[in-house]
């Protein structure tokens, strides 16, 4: 695999804290590890766990002082190796570890409309086109300016009713309650160069490129990292109960390359205008790009963690969020008419200026490899002494 289209690392890379995990063979399990400049140095002698770094008040102090110790691994080594998937050197894995993998959806009113649709054709893209147009012609642009929960918001959701095109997605896109779901099993998320799946099952699904937060157990959100949360456009259009199915395969949620830290310099309101950028390189020769524009979601970052962990749930060993994406491809990619879908091969980078690039290969679910890490075998490394190992 190669990359030579985005940078890997946040443009201001010198001045971030980066928090990771990596696989080194040596060890056989993961290290929780912090990055600066090109060198890479271990945590576990600390933390077992990203989860329990992150639970710690100071979380950000315990990652500045790492690097007054020894380099354990060279940057461009551990990156080489996890964008060529070459498992018998260090490399990258999802940068959390015990935290719950949460999604919220419908957070953009263009990827909203893009769900009815699907819900509309019931999974079917020839038919696409022809809603896409339908809706439009009804709903016009004024309904992008309506605030989910609000009077204005109320009214949109008669006039749709009365034109015969109200939908579940338009009730959590303009309604009082965000859609939150869960993505993927805890440690099941894959990071840097690894295969995200596809299922044989589907014929039409796109990349979605995200924002995701890191939300420690008390709601506190205390770092942020890069998303794709590949999505099976025909198996959730058949019906929205098929969710589950549509959106938690074997790789299904990419994370990474790294959780970048607030730090009082790189904040929450930071990402409020983060332009996240997707570029697709198919095997046919096929390019796609597209842009998350976080400054158009449709709910404030705190809404949707409210909406998360609170009185009504919480996650003691915190969760990561992915926050909703503006993107919705609509290019064609073969027939007129059929759409975009991804082909077995496809290079899929995802970017933003302060959080890096993600990049991953699309690859069938039933062909990748088999999910093997859980809670069991993190529980018997941990309890083997990992932290001792040197």
């Amino acid at each position: 695999m190669t990359t030579d289209v985005l940078p890997l690392l946040p443009t201001d890379s010198d001045h971030a804290l980066l928090l990771g995990r990596i696989w080194d063979p040596r060890f056989g399990g993961p290290r929780v590890a912090t990055v600066h400049g090109d060198t890479v140095y271990d945590l576990t002698s600390v933390t077992g766990t990203v989860s329990e770094l992150l639970e710690r008040p100071d979380h950000v102090e315990v990652v500045r002082r790492a690097v007054a110790g020894e380099p354990s691994w060279r940057t461009r080594d551990v990156l080489e190796a996890s964008l060529a998937q070459d498992l018998t050197r260090p490399h990258l894995l999802a940068p959390v570890d015990l935290q719950v993998v949460k999604a919220c959806g419908v957070t953009f009113v263009d990827s909203m409309i893009e769900r009815v649709i699907e819900e509309r054709v019931g999974g079917d893209p020839a038919r696409a086109a022809e809603v896409r147009a339908l809706i439009a012609e009804a709903v016009g642009s004024s309904i992008s300016a309506v605030r989910p929960g609000t009077p204005e918001a109320l009214r949109a959701k008669s006039v749709l009713r009365e034109q015969g095109l109200w939908s579940q997605y338009l009730e959590v896109g303009i309604g009082p309650d965000p859609e939150v779901f869960t993505k993927a099993p805890v440690l099941s998320s894959v990071g840097l160069g690894a295969g995200v799946g596809i299922p044989h099952a589907s014929k039409w699904n796109n990349p979605e490129p995200e924002l995701v937060l890191i939300v420690d157990s008390r709601g506190g959100v205390v770092g942020a990292t890069l998303g794709n949360d590949v999505n099976l456009r025909d198996i959730e259009g058949r019906s929205a109960l098929l969710l589950g199915k549509a959106k938690d395969n074997n790789a299904s949620s990419a994370l990474g390359p790294f959780i970048r830290l607030f730090d009082g310099e790189f904040t929450l309101d930071t990402l409020r205008d983060e332009e996240i950028l997707l570029h697709v390189s198919g095997p046919d020769g096929f390019h796609m790009e597209g842009r998350n524009s976080l400054s158009r979601i449709s709910r404030p970052f705190e809404e949707l963690v409210r909406a998360t962990i609170g009185d009504h749930h919480q996650y003691p060993d915190g969760f990561a969020l992915y926050t909703g994406t503006l993107f919705a491809p609509t290019t064609d990619r073969d027939e007129p008419g059929q759409g975009f879908t991804h082909k077995t091969g496809d290079l899929v980078q995802v970017h933003s200026a302060h959080l890096g690039t993600l990049v991953n290969t699309v690859a069938a679910a039933e062909d990748l490899p088999r999910w093997t890490f859980g809670l069991g075998e993190l529980l018997r490394y941990l309890a083997g002494g990992a932290a001792t190992r040197a």
